[in-house]
């Protein structure tokens, strides 16, 4: 299986609007647009979404190589709010792409290109 069609198989970031736009063994990419559906009580873009849109591209990345990697640790850093209308980009480059426990960063900007928040995940690759 490959590795959009594995992304498109999660059906969480698909219902939160999260697509997987780019990837190869270098970056992923993922994009979504800001509803009122994404909003928190104050009125801005839920932590929750901003985060499934960075991991969703860091997953992306550490399942490129074609070996099931799942998340075992994440943080987040939130820099600034965004809006409804506000579409968001999400870059995942590698920390260190080891064999067994491979580690990945995402920055996650508007259209503007400026950085809402920056999240860091590390994985654990199954065996066949």
């Amino acid at each position: 299986m490959d590795v959009i069609e594995l992304m498109n198989r999660d059906k969480f970031a698909a219902n939160a609007g999260c697509k997987i736009t780019d990837v190869d063994e270098r970056h992923a990419v993922a994009e979504m647009t800001v509803t009122s559906e994404h909003l928190n009580g104050g009125g801005v873009c839920q932590g929750g979404a901003l985060f499934t849109l960075g991991d969703l591209a860091i997953a992306a990345l550490v399942n490129s190589g074609g070996r099931l990697t799942f998340g075992i640790s994440n943080n987040i850093t939130f820099v600034s709010s965004a809006n409804v209308g506000d579409h968001l980009r999400a870059e995942a480059v590698w920390v260190a792409d080891h064999h067994k426990i491979p580690s990945a960063e995402a920055r996650v900007t508007n259209q503007e290109g400026r950085l809402i928040c920056h999240i860091t995940g590390m994985g654990y690759r199954k065996t066949t």
